[in-house]
């Protein structure tokens, strides 16, 4: 029993040595209790979300919060309650935003329990698993194929072992370990198993930085997020000189009453803060991640429900994606022929069993040759092969029963074949039928003969046996997932490392456009523009390498594709890592999951289209609704301009606009921004909204001067300036509405059912005594508001002209 002294200076390049090269027992109970007493423990915290006090401080302490705060506070004092709501709807907005945000997080954290990694350590002689925070200093940790490195250490066993440094170094080929060697979290195993001592852990290990960025709940790399950041920058610099003027005009050219001066000052300035436009995409936002929650998708990163829903072509992996991970092994045909048939057949029945017996973590396919071939007595595995994505085979060496030596490789036939073996046709015939095929062949003798295969060489050195045939079971929800993607316009590509024609008989039977025309991803020429139109003409890729896949992604991006990549295996880690977007099925490999930016944690491939959905939805409705606010926006601060440059009163006190955004704003927004949209996302966020923004709220502004003109030339004596506001209020409620009307569009009964809830509150004010002087709203004579509403609909008929006009004129 080997134990590491609790005090000494772990060297993570030089490990205790074993020996007689015995087993590792790893730490005893005891041991682990003094490490947790010592603090020795790997308990970082990673945070799926950000935390409570973070997402009230990002909806609370925001600039415009703080502007909206101190004019709040200012109407609070120099006037009626009436002109003070406006900072109740903030509070309650941002409230909203907080409760949404919070339930967000609350949704991630209880997913990325589920889906945390598990390591298994070895205490006391036995395997057991702990969380990522349960291991502390000294523990033996084993790792197989697919494991993430989750600490630093250095490595005690290896069978076989390489592990994959490329998220580290950026260095493509495995490494392989060898006692002694020192292993570094952030990297993962790609073939063979091990165990290493853990000797960095907590914030002194790499993987700290690497896993809290892999799982972060994060607002970074969004266009809409930038998007917004721009126009509310623009909006800051256009709102602090108008104000200014603003300011000036009502205080000192037109010598009014103090406080009638501030309010109306304070009723210009309001409107022009878009307030609720970011409170209305953190809500949008944190509702996709609980809807998706719901269906148990883990989004790690929150831009990947935007990122997804701009996405036009989608990278599948065959294996665990289109098919389940499980296999059934229908056939074994032994090749050559002859008399002994029988004999041969039991005698390669226990070679499999002994090949499944030899590999402690199997894969899918090697699993299925374990369930249909028992361990044989009296075999044991001298030496091993561990499988590999980039040879495509696997080996062992035996000591047989009856004290023979054998050495045998099971792998793709393409690769332990030549080219000209007459073995491939029958393997070619069961491709096109959709079976997947390995081939048992048996290689030279002597202990190094591993060494020797393990090479481009291979198909000279071995004689071929017999072909294992494998039924693969396709998930149920995969054709419609693929019809999805293609009623949407978002390309599939098929990108597998197994046979060609195999992948393209599996895709064939799902439904797939142009799966007939595989293609053996070894023909793909490696200049990367080639590559790249070799991939706009085909659909099915086998034998595709990691590498392969990762320089694939890369030439789809070249051509300015937007791609998401799914995968399950090691072999996928890389492209999921380059990809625009990489979706991981939650039982695979935790390299997998980690550099993912979501993960379908009931591993359903038709969880899909509801990211796909959420994310349209999301980034259409915030397109949307963004245009109410800022058409908002420019109007006020054009009317404060004209305004200034007249040097008349602000025809609007606070309570007015309240009103107005409230019918024409707040509440259609609320509803636009959760309805259902599936119209693909379009880049440009900031180009699209203002080119509507602009010359609506120029139209919008000038139609309300006008009839406050009209007005002011119309109305005379006490009351007046009351009259003059209430025209302008229905001429601006008209046009605003109107706004409404077109960015609702197209219309469904509800749609229909909110424009006229909108106009009947509006209607409600001006008929019901109390609301009337609430609001301070009264429309007097006949002439007047006739008037008003004739300018409302003649800026309505420009306002619709105009932005047909744009369509044409300034493409989205």
């Amino acid at each position: 029993m080997t134990h590491i002294d609790a005090g000494a200076e772990l060297d993570p390049v030089h490990p205790v040595p074993l020996p007689g090269g015995a087993r590792a027992t790893g730490l005893t109970a005891a041991e682990v209790a003094e490490r947790v007493a010592r603090g020795e423990v790997n308990d970082v915290p990673v945070r799926s979300s950000r935390s409570a006090t973070d997402i009230v401080r990002a909806n609370v302490f925001t600039r415009f919060n703080a502007i909206i705060g101190v004019l709040w506070v200012i109407m609070l004092v120099v006037a009626p309650i009436q002109d003070s709501l406006f900072g109740f709807v903030i509070l309650a907005n941002t409230g909203i935003g907080i409760v949404q945000e919070l339930r967000a997080k609350r949704t991630l954290d209880s997913l990325a329990v589920i889906g945390e990694a598990r390591p298994t350590v070895r205490r006391d002689g036995a395997a057991v698993e702990v969380p990522t925070a349960g291991i502390v200093l000294g523990d033996l940790i084993e790792v197989g194929p697919g494991d993430k490195i989750v600490v630093d250490g250095a490595c005690v066993e290896a069978d076989g072992l390489e592990i994959d440094e490329s998220l580290l170094t950026g260095e493509a080929d495995p490494v392989v370990k060898r006692p002694g060697d020192p292993v570094l979290s952030g990297s993962f195993v790609v073939a063979g198993g091990g165990a290493f001592t853990a000797t960095k852990v907590g914030r002194e290990a790499y993987a700290v930085q690497l896993a809290e960025e892999a799982s972060r709940f994060t607002l970074v790399h969004s266009e809409l997020r930038s998007g917004i950041s721009t126009i509310l920058k623009y909006v800051t610099w256009m709102m602090v000189p108008t104000a200014i003027g603003l300011v000036i005009s009502q205080l000192v050219a037109e010598h009014h009453d103090l406080r009638d001066s501030i309010a109306r000052t304070v009723g210009g300035i309001v409107p022009m803060v878009p307030e609720g436009l970011v409170l209305l995409t953190s809500v949008a936002f944190a509702i996709g991640v609980i809807r998706l929650g719901r269906k148990q998708c883990l989004v790690q990163e929150l831009p990947a429900i935007e990122g997804l829903a701009r996405v036009d072509t989608v990278c599948l992996d065959k294996t665990g994606t289109l098919t389940e991970g499980g296999m059934d092994v229908t056939e074994v045909r032994l090749l050559g022929g002859g008399e002994g048939d029988e004999e041969r057949a039991g005698y390669v029945a226990k070679v499999l069993g002994a090949l499944g017996e030899s590999d402690p973590r199997p894969n899918a396919s090697l699993q299925a040759v374990v369930d249909a071939h028992p361990v044989p007595a009296g075999w044991r595995c001298t030496r091993s092969l561990p499988f590999s994505s980039a040879r495509k085979y696997s080996g062992a060496s035996f000591d047989e029963e009856d004290g023979q030596s054998s050495t045998w490789l099971l792998g793709a036939p393409d690769v332990l074949l030549a080219a000209d073996d007459p073995a491939l046709e029958a393997t070619e015939e069961l491709n096109r039928q959709g079976m997947r095929v390995l081939l048992l062949a048996r290689a030279g003798e002597g202990p190094d003969v591993l060494d020797a295969v393990d090479g481009t060489a291979v198909a000279a050195a071995v004689r071929p046996v017999a072909l294992v045939v494998l039924e693969q079971r396709l998930r149920p929800d995969a054709a419609d997932t693929l019809r999805y993607f293609a009623a949407q316009r978002v390309r599939a590509k098929i990108i597998s490392g197994d046979n060609a024609v195999s992948v393209g008989a599996v895709a064939g039977k799902l439904g797939l456009v142009g799966a007939e025309a595989a293609v053996d991803a070894r023909t793909l020429p490696a200049e990367p523009d080639a590559m790249a139109g070799a991939l706009e003409a085909g659909t099915v890729f086998g034998r595709v390498t990691p590498q392969q896949k990762r320089e694939m992604v890369g030439a789809l991006q070249s051509r300015g594709h937007t791609v998401a990549m799914t995968g399950d295996g090691v072999n996928d880690v890389l492209a999921l890592k380059d990809a625009d977007i990489g979706v991981a099925m939650g039982s695979g490999s935790e390299a997998t999951r980690a550099v993912a930016q979501i993960v379908l944690l009931n591993n359903s491939f038709a969880t899909l289209p509801s990211v796909v959905a959420e994310g349209r939805r999301v980034i259409g409705n915030i397109t949307r609704v963004a245009t109410l606010f800022l058409v908002k926006t420019v109007y006020s601060v054009l009317l404060a301009v004209l305004v200034v440059v007249s040097q008349v009163e602000y025809p609007f006190l606070p309570r007015h606009l309240t009103l107005l955004s409230t019918l024409t704003i707040g509440v259609p927004a609320f509803f636009l921004a959760l309805a259902p949209n599936t119209e693909r996302a379009r880049p440009h966020f900031v180009r699209r909204v203002m080119r509507y923004a602009i010359p609506g709220g120029i139209i919008a502004a000038t139609a309300t001067f006008v009839t406050y003109l009209l007005a002011r030339h119309h109305y005379t004596g006490a009351g007046a300036l009351d009259a003059e506001t209430s025209a302008a209020t229905l001429t601006l409620f008209l046009v605003s509405l109107w706004v409404l009307v077109i960015i609702a569009r197209p219309y469904t009964w509800w749609r229909v059912v909110l424009v006229a809830a909108m106009a009947g509150g509006f209607v409600l004010v001006l008929v019901v005594p109390w609301l009337q002087h609430f609001f301070a709203l009264k429309l007097v004579g006949v002439f007047m508001p006739w008037t008003a509403v004739g300018v409302a609909a003649a800026a309505a008929a420009v306002l619709e002209l105009t932005w047909r006009w744009v369509d044409v004129r300034f493409p989205a």
